[in-house]
């Protein structure tokens, strides 16, 4: 049972996070969704390294919280536990000088030991967490954390504490996989001796993977956006982990980051030279005239501003953009570009800068206060990326009314709808495969509509603006996740009703009216269900023999189910509405089939309801009864389908005199079905047959009313045919009676 009183407890590792640390999008990442996470009703403790490049006002707000020692390998570390708390988030920053107190995060001889021990001091902090906090989820992010998961299945499973830890991992980049030689298996990780670990790290004769392990040993797996989850199980993509990926694609799945929008909001953003907003962008253009004056560029509005703020290297299309410059710039349309990277590309970009004066410019330098201006002020944001697992540049583009255009993949394809000048939707532009043709034909279907058409050029721009990119969208998603993999845990309010949440599918909804009484999923339906469904739609309806798709199916029983409703007083309207419910539960989840028709007994209605009205009627409120006899793909199995029901002895009998359509001879039903319902038993009801012919006057009495227009017939002999029931139109009693006779000598 969900406990109601219990928070989901979180512990988010990452070996950055913003503000303190950040070179890439994980540090947005762990800056702003721990914080989503927060707001959402749980309890989360971010877990960063106590690097010196950390700010001291940030360093002033820290308190010693605890300290212990960790091993690894021969080695026992000190460990320290430094805690803040900032927006409702607890931080714990690991402290080890002699990890730690470096000018950077990345990039020394001895990142496999300084991160495998970050690895297991997270997972040896969760013994020392405040009071109260029981770790629920240990969130990991990247090779950095990736031995977290394998240190806690190895030297931890078992321990109480541990038990009920369940652990993601997040692939924020698949190309930077923490790869070491082999000698740090026993002298640091301390796993040599396990098999299974070393073998399951080991990625080559002589290397092992941090990665690997825990994409081998973390309970679920994410990535940063839901095409990249697909392009990293392919060799293209997947960098040598392909194979693995595919064989955990179970527990894979993507979700998009989300970009902090009150910090990235034209509205009250102080960086930038005017604000505005989606309904007035007035500001806008100020911010482009001013940032054309700052740039040397020639201050016109009339010509489109594309810019780029990036790293200068192959994985972002630098190759793309110095292929197809020359005719972009020449075509017309300005170009900015800031970022580091590549001295090729460097000096590429400073080349054209000096064959394009007033129309090029390029800011070889990192400066996030002009990127800024940059986003607000241009008209098309360019990133034309050879693979992409999210992109937060487009989003942050998009949010500040500046078009984006992307090649499609990874998350790029997943947040820019590309333009559709027959509908006018979209919120960018994008272009297939990796080529510079391609790329420049983007860029001059975005300048031509900017240049030809302004009005659908505006109604894009407000589209762009007006998405969802916030990180509570996503953490939704997360939380989605957590409370998968812990169901005791219940929901907040205020998350649980969340229309994409991971949870149990209901068999059929209760009925609202009685005029829509089906509520199931007709793709839910399994194929027994399906032909049960058939003879209670068919002889309701009165239409057609047969049903070939089940949204055929249910429409048939709704129509049912409604006509024989108008047609009764309250009582019985509300008799057939719980049978024609019961016939869509059993399409929608035949395995509760039986439970349902046990709480709800609508099999012993039949006799009542059908002496006032109809045969349709009789049909609708003894579907799971009439389903024994008048399946036509599935004669073998009715037996076993009403015993299973629990029909009373009277709804058995009825099943056994099926009706005939055609049959207008009802002066003989009450001597037939006499004769022919101790006879004409099912094969594997014949031990019952005499149980079976008790009810029978009572069903021929209800045969004979005035309203009745079949009479009983024998059941078939066998289940050769699905046809073979729609042939026989009104067999003699003779030739029944002989029928029944004949099988039960052969038996």
């Amino acid at each position: 049972m969900a406990d109601s009183s219990k928070k989901m407890q979180i512990v988010f590792a990452s070996a950055e996070c913003a503000p303190f640390v950040k070179t890439g999008g994980l540090g947005d990442v762990a800056g702003s969704l721990p914080a989503a996470l927060v707001r959402a009703g749980a309890e989360v403790i971010v877990m960063v390294p106590k690097y010196a490049t950390i700010k001291d006002e940030y360093k002033a707000q820290m308190e010693h919280f605890s300290d212990f020692y960790v091993s690894l390998g021969w080695r026992n570390e000190y460990c320290g536990l430094e805690k803040l708390e900032r927006a409702g988030v607890t931080y714990m920053f690991i402290d080890n000088e002699r990890y730690f107190a470096r000018d950077y995060p990345y990039g020394f001889f001895d990142d496999g030991e300084r991160f495998a021990f970050f690895s297991k001091a997270i997972t040896e902090s969760l013994q020392h967490l405040p009071a109260g906090f029981e770790c629920d989820i240990l969130h990991c992010n990247d090779w950095q954390t990736a031995l977290a998961p394998v240190f806690l299945r190895e030297f931890y499973q078992g321990l109480p504490l541990y038990d009920r830890v369940k652990t993601v991992f997040s692939i924020h980049n698949v190309a930077f996989q923490g790869q070491f030689s082999d000698t740090v298996m026993e002298d640091i990780l301390g796993v040599a001796h396990i098999p299974a670990a070393a073998s399951q790290l080991r990625c080559d004769a002589c290397s092992i993977n941090y990665m690997l392990g825990a994409l081998r040993y973390a309970d679920a797996i994410t990535t940063v956006s839901p095409t990249y989850a697909n392009e990293i199980q392919t060799p293209e993509f997947g960098e040598g982990l392909d194979g693995v990926l595919r064989e955990r694609s179970y527990a894979l799945q993507g979700i998009l980051n989300g970009i902090d929008v009150a910090g990235f909001d034209p509205a009250t953003d102080k960086r930038i030279a005017a604000n505005y907003t989606v309904e007035d962008r007035s500001g806008k253009a100020v911010c482009k005239a001013k940032l054309q004056e700052e740039l040397g560029l020639e201050v016109r509005d009339d010509r489109p501003l594309m810019v780029m703020v990036t790293r200068l290297t192959r994985q972002k299309g630098l190759d793309l953009v110095m292929y197809a410059l020359d005719r972009i710039l020449a075509g017309g349309v300005q170009v900015a570009v800031l970022g580091t990277g590549d001295r090729d590309y460097e000096d590429g970009l400073r080349y054209f800068q000096d064959k394009y004066p007033g129309t090029m410019a390029a800011r070889i330098e990192f400066d996030p206060a002009l990127s800024q201006r940059m986003y607000a002020a241009a008209d098309m944001f360019l990133m034309p990326s050879k693979f992409e697992p999210c992109g937060l540049s487009q989003i942050i583009a998009m949010r500040y009314g500046t078009l984006p255009i992307v090649r499609e993949t990874g998350g790029l394809k997943d947040t820019v709808i590309p333009y559709n000048e027959f509908t006018g939707e979209g919120t960018g532009f994008s272009f297939s495969n990796f080529n510079g043709d391609e790329m420049g034909d983007a860029v001059f279907r975005a300048a031509r509509l900017f240049w030809d058409n302004r009005d659908a050029w505006n109604r894009l721009v407000t589209q762009a603006m007006s998405q969802d990119f916030s990180w509570t969208r996503s953490a939704d998603k997360y939380l989605d996740l957590y409370f998968f993999m812990h169901p005791e845990i219940e929901r907040p309010a205020s998350v649980v009703d969340e229309p994409e949440a991971v949870a149990e599918p209901v068999a059929a909804e209760e009925p609202k009216t009685e005029e829509k009484p089906v509520e199931a999923e007709p793709a839910k339906a399994e194929p027994e269900a399906k032909a049960e469904v058939k003879p209670a739609a068919k002889p309701a309806a009165k239409k057609t023999a047969t049903r070939k798709t089940t949204a055929k199916k249910v429409t048939a029983t709704k129509a049912a189910a409604t006509k024989t409703t108008a047609a009764k007083t309250t009582p019985t309207r509300k008799r057939t509405t719980a049978a024609a419910k019961k016939a869509a539960e059993a399409e929608a989840a035949p395995e509760v089939k039986a439970d349902v028709a046990e709480a709800k007994p609508a099999a012993s209605a039949p006799a009542k309801t059908a002496a006032k009205k109809t045969t349709a009627t009789k049909s609708t409120t003894t579907t799971k009864a009439a389903a024994a006899k008048a399946t036509p793909k599935s004669a073998a199995k009715p037996a076993v389908k009403v015993e299973e029901a629990g029909a009373e002895p009277k709804a058995e009998a009825t099943a056994e005199a099926k009706p005939a359509a055609k049959t207008t001879a009802r002066k003989r039903a009450t001597t037939t079905a006499k004769k022919t319902t101790t006879k004409a038993a099912a094969p594997k009801a014949e031990a019952k047959a005499e149980v079976k012919a008790k009810p029978a006057p009572k069903a021929a009495k209800v045969k004979a009313a005035p309203k009745a227009t079949a009479k009983p017939e024998p059941a078939k002999e066998t289940p050769v045919s699905p046809a073979a029931p729609a042939e026989k139109k009104a067999p003699s009693k003779k030739t029944s009676v002989r029928k029944a006779t004949a099988t039960r000598k052969r038996r």
